[in-house]
């Protein structure tokens, strides 16, 4: 089985990394993060363009294909830049809508990139279980804590997407915000919960295999993000120095960055694995790998950057807030390590 990208996929993640490299993608999560999304609904706009969200779309619905190697691809590109914005919730809500009569009607804005789209997950499963403990609000008088936030099933930037969808008990529907927005442990990840009061758009809408998807995607942002920390960690210990040589000297820093590197790459061949495949199973190992080694990372690029590094001020902090909320996004680790655990006993019963 063959694990490293061909030729046509290297050019691919290339030219994504190429133009988000361009994009100055710091400035982009700021404003984004401040509710201003017009430089990041243009980047929105380029990533479409790409042809990122027309990989989870089917030929005949005007997509490319579903590909879900080379939405891996993209996404860890994604990941290791740091975009801003529901692109997990915008990739499931086109396998959600991927049916003729839906498809028509939502996914030409979807693949265009002019519409943003986010989702409501039914309880238990939250879609970000890190909330801040209070809500975006502009006169200091009216911000109070909020306790239960943690327990309330949030969508990822309600207040900017174009189209808000929430799963009930009857099915997928249009959604309403039902409350203040909130913030996440990543202060680009604006969270809202959803009220599902609008049409009954699929009484039976497939969201196991949404949620695979989402997963997949979420554990390639992962990867990408734990991959940028490094990189720019290694270019810290490089540059910093005490008792006059780069601490990058210090056999203890080697061995953290050493481990951190490790993690990263086991986690690869098994996301990519997960890729092919697209058993549950599978891509929640993926995930649950994928994410504990970008947390591993992020670790390691706090402690050997120092008090520097979680200033808000400094880029480092956009990486590591983002890798704390993915870690917990589209599924806890405990979820995933459970649902890997039950198919491997199932397996081994039914053998």
């Amino acid at each position: 089985m063959r694990f490293l990208p061909d030729a046509d996929q290297r050019a691919f993640a290339g030219s994504l990394h190429a133009m988000l490299t361009a994009a100055d993608t710091p400035a982009v999560i700021r404003d984004w993060s401040d509710g201003d999304s017009r430089r990041g609904r243009a980047l929105w706009r380029r990533v479409a363009e790409a042809g990122v969200f027309g990989l989870a779309v089917p030929e005949e619905q005007d997509g490319l294909g579903r590909h879900p190697v080379e939405l891996t691809l993209a996404f860890v590109e994604l990941g290791r830049h740091a975009v801003p914005g529901p692109l997990v919730e915008t990739v499931a809500a086109a396998v959600l809508l991927a049916e003729a009569p839906l498809a028509k009607r939502f996914l030409p804005g979807l693949l265009a990139g002019t519409d943003l789209a986010t989702l409501g997950a039914p309880a238990p499963l939250p879609l970000d279980t890190d909330p801040a403990p209070l809500p975006l609000d502009t006169d200091p008088a009216r911000v109070t804590p909020d306790a239960d936030t943690a327990a309330v099933p949030l969508a990822l930037d309600a207040d900017a997407a174009d189209l808000r969808l929430a799963l009930a008990d009857d099915g997928l529907h249009l959604a309403s915000p039902a409350g203040q927005v909130r913030r996440s442990l990543d202060p680009a990840r604006r969270l809202a919960p959803l009220t599902p009061d609008g049409e009954l758009l699929a009484p039976h809408p497939s969201f196991d295999l949404a949620l695979t998807w989402a997963r997949l995607a979420t554990a390639a942002q992962a990867l990408g993000v734990g991959l940028a920390l490094l990189d720019r960690t290694v270019d810290h210990v490089r540059q910093r120095t005490q008792f006059g040589v780069p601490i990058g000297s210090f056999q203890a820093v080697k061995h953290r960055l050493a481990d951190a590197a490790t993690a990263l790459e086991f986690a690869r061949p098994l996301l990519f694995g997960a890729a092919m495949s697209l058993r549950p199973a599978d891509v929640a190992a993926a995930k649950l790998k994928a994410c504990e080694a970008a947390y591993t990372t992020a670790r390691a690029a706090l402690q050997l950057h120092g008090a520097i590094g979680y200033t808000a001020e400094y880029d480092l902090s956009l990486w590591l807030t983002k890798a704390r909320a993915l870690r917990t996004a589209w599924g806890t680790p405990e979820e995933c390590r459970g649902l890997f655990l039950q198919d491997a006993l199932t397996g081994r019963a039914g053998a």
